[in-house]
Formats: structure tokens, C-alpha cells, sequence
């Protein structure tokens, strides 16, 4: 099996530059996903890096950011490590997010585009996802 393209889609009920807020400051970030320190200046060509810490046990994920369009697209590559997978652009998958206002929401779309082999058990449970629902939780303020 080859790579696959998923997508996501929630409605935040807030303007699109509070969701934005969210998604790119590294304060909020890491509120939302998992964690994750955020390193990056959201510059087009600058590097970007997500680190975060479980049980012990370090992880991290780097990549380029590729487009900044503030309140309306955000998009980068990423290469998570694993075994046997060199960091190269086969093998870093890319993240979309597009924010789209809808009266007093913001309908955001996240889009993963992941050029890798998927291994067994790996597809993901499109039924729910706990780090939208926690981004979710953090831009309403519950």
C-alpha cells in the first residue's frame, strides 16, 4: 500500500484570526497537540519543528514551512522519524490547514498529505481525532 491523503474538517466557533492564533503560536500549540513545543518563525523555506516528551521519551518532527497566508492557509512538510526511513522529501508528509469564515465560525480543514508507505494499523480512526477537539475546546475557551 502507498501513501494516502486525509482530511479533517471541524467548525470553531470563533473569527478566523482567533483559530489562527492557535495554530501558529507556540503557547497555544502546545495546549492543543499533544504537548508539542513548536519551533519555528513561519517564514516560506524556514524550518519548523514539533518536540515533545512522553514517558520519558523524546519525539520530535521537523520539516519546511511552505505557505503563510495569515487567517487563511498554513502549510508545511514534516518528517517524522521511525525506523528505517531517511529524512528525505519522499518520505515528509505535508500538512494543509485553510481556514474558511462561515457567519460567527471559522470552518477549519486540516489536509495530510503522506507520500510514505503506510504500515499495518496505522490508518488513522477518522471517527473522532482528540487534538481537533482539543484546538476546538482551547479557540471556543472551554
Amino acid at each position: 500500500m502507498s501513501g494516502r491523503i486525509s482530511t479533517s474538517t471541524i467548525s470553531i466557533t470563533a473569527v478566523p484570526e482567533r483559530v489562527w492564533e492557535a495554530l501558529t503560536r507556540p503557547e497555544l500549540v502546545k495546549q492543543w497537540q499533544y504537548n508539542s513545543d513548536l519551533i519555528t518563525d513561519w517564514k516560506p523555506g524556514s524550518p519548523i519543528r514539533f518536540r515533545s516528551e512522553f514517558e520519558g521519551t523524546v519525539y520530535e518532527q521537523w520539516g519546511t514551512v511552505l505557505q503563510v497566508e495569515p487567517f487563511e492557509r498554513l502549510s508545511y512538510t514534516l518528517f517524522a522519524p521511525r525506523p528505517g526511513l531517511e529524512d528525505e522529501p519522499g518520505n515528509r508528509f505535508a500538512m494543509t490547514y485553510l481556514l474558511d469564515p462561515a457567519g460567527d465560525s471559522t470552518r477549519l480543514s486540516i489536509v495530510q498529505e503522506d507520500p510514505r508507505e503506510q504500515t499495518p494499523g496505522e490508518a488513522e480512526d477518522e471517527e473522532g481525532n482528540p487534538m481537533l477537539d482539543a484546538l476546538k475546546a482551547l479557540v471556543e475557551g472551554r
